[in-house]
């Protein structure tokens, strides 16, 4: 509490003086003046959890006071930024806000002075009320309904793509004064989320499309691709480019003076060695834009998500329950039509478990289903004892690990492998801001988790004292 008194007296402008008392803790919770957003701590992500599952009493606290719960550390989100503006200070990200829309990652991301790539008219309406200036959205759907185009149009957000001749006769009617960008097929196959099979318009047909665009008397700017979601060859990105210069030069000819070039999204934000790193793609996808882009007069933007998000967000998850069944079966999916209790167990004396914890499928963990992630399960609290990041000294046996719906598609892992748990310790599973809470429901009456906000960089704070 002392350091909390403290943070909020060097931030008032943070903090609103109206207090609520915090149903699960005895600590008070302070509330922001702005846009009644909620308080940010500064302590790191492992003190958050502490703080929380140890202040809880499973066997007497109040129905759902018990639930599963979101770190989201903003500080995190902030570095990445930096990282982005040390690797690629020549492109400007157009934060995807399907990505995670979440209040306060967009807040700070407003404040550090990023675009937005918006698909619908709730996400562009969401950024507008937010005080986001209009030339500060891509409308980034090639495929938009009809009623979108209008309300884009009558709130001046001009830039929009396409890929393809029918969306061009749509604008034309809606929004002839639209800034188009013409999106282009490219090579998705180094993708966790291939997104051509959907959109882009072919090399073939991009010269009728811009021919076309041309007789509507349509203003198209530049261009725009998606390596899809996820990539993991950084070299994709090389052979977009070439592809968009291709069809800059295919502009020119007809007469259009191109000055936006759109990089898309896909980009990594591991900092793991083994992995294609953010560093790796910026290597490689800043040269090849200097080399085939290298007028200052060309505006290069981007649509990162996951980079921005993933890293950011952690989640903790309360075991309530737990079934001890076979482990040496002929299929890792357990025999649903053997009677199982705690007293099976498999010929060799090692159980396998399975585990029921209260977000699930339906809730954050729709990515493995919409995402194609896997998430790797951590102990956060076994027994009483606080485990965050630590290696335990012993057996690990397989499991299952169950979200909690009555749906039997809500599984999170078949072939999990954990130190025997038992109902009331905690699970924690990190980077799980991509893709997750955007999705989630409340299928079977199962609240959304909550996130608590904290950052592990102080300038977080001023940046949003000041904005």
């Amino acid at each position: 509490m002392k350091r909390q008194v403290e943070i909020d007296q060097i931030h008032p402008k943070l903090f609103a003086t109206k207090r609520t008392k915090c149903e699960s803790t005895q600590k008070d919770v302070l509330s922001t003046n702005k846009n009644d957003l909620p308080r940010i701590s500064m302590l790191s992500v492992e003190e958050v959890l502490k703080s929380h599952v140890l202040s809880l009493d499973i066997d007497n606290c109040e129905a759902e006071n018990d639930n599963a719960f979101i770190v989201a550390d903003l500080g995190e989100i902030y570095r990445q930024h930096l990282r982005w503006q040390t690797h690629l200070p020549r492109i400007k990200p157009f934060y995807a806000v399907k990505c995670n829309a979440d209040p306060m990652l967009l807040k700070l991301l407003i404040a550090l002075g990023t675009g937005f790539d918006c698909a619908s008219k709730t996400e562009i309406q969401t950024l507008l009320n937010m005080g986001v200036d209009p030339s500060n959205i891509i409308y980034a759907n090639p495929c938009k309904q009809g009623s979108f185009i209008r309300f884009a149009a009558e709130h001046d957000v001009k830039m929009m793509t396409f890929d393809n001749v029918e969306e061009l006769h749509k604008i034309k009617r809606f929004f002839p004064n639209a800034q188009l960008v013409i999106r282009i097929l490219t090579d998705d196959s180094k993708a966790v989320v291939k997104l051509s099979a959907k959109f882009g318009a072919s090399l073939d047909n991009t010269g009728f499309l811009l021919q076309t665009a041309r007789e509507l008397g349509l203003s198209v700017i530049g261009v725009s691709f998606h390596v899809g979601s996820g990539c993991y060859d950084e070299n994709a990105y090389v052979d977009a480019i070439n592809r968009a210069r291709f069809v800059f030069d295919q502009a020119t000819e007809l007469g259009f003076n191109f000055h936006l070039l759109d990089v898309g999204g896909g980009f990594s934000f591991s900092r793991k060695n083994n992995d294609v790193t953010f560093e790796k793609i910026a290597s490689v996808l800043g040269p090849a834009i200097d080399k085939c882009f290298p007028s200052d007069n060309i505006h290069v933007i981007a649509e990162p998500g996951r980079y921005y998000a993933a890293p950011a967000f952690t989640i903790a998850t309360h075991i309530i329950a737990r079934r001890i069944v076979r482990r040496d079966l002929d299929e890792h999916i357990p025999n649903m039509d053997v009677i199982q209790d705690e007293t099976l167990v498999a010929g060799d004396d090692h159980p396998s478990f399975m585990y029921y914890i209260n977000d699930g499928l339906y809730g954050t963990f729709n990515c493995i289903l919409f995402d194609h992630q896997i998430v790797t399960p951590k102990v956060l609290m076994k027994e009483g004892k606080f485990l965050f990041g630590e290696t335990l000294d012993e057996p690990e046996y397989n499991c299952f690990i169950w979200g909690p719906t009555c749906d039997s598609i809500d599984c999170i892992t078949k072939n999990g492998s954990l130190p025997e748990l038992l109902p009331g310790d905690w699970l924690y599973f990190e980077e799980m801001g991509a893709y997750t809470i955007s999705a989630s429901t409340k299928f079977n009456g199962f609240r959304k988790s909550k996130i608590i906000y904290t950052t592990t960089d102080p300038h977080v704070l001023t940046i949003l004292d000041d904005a």
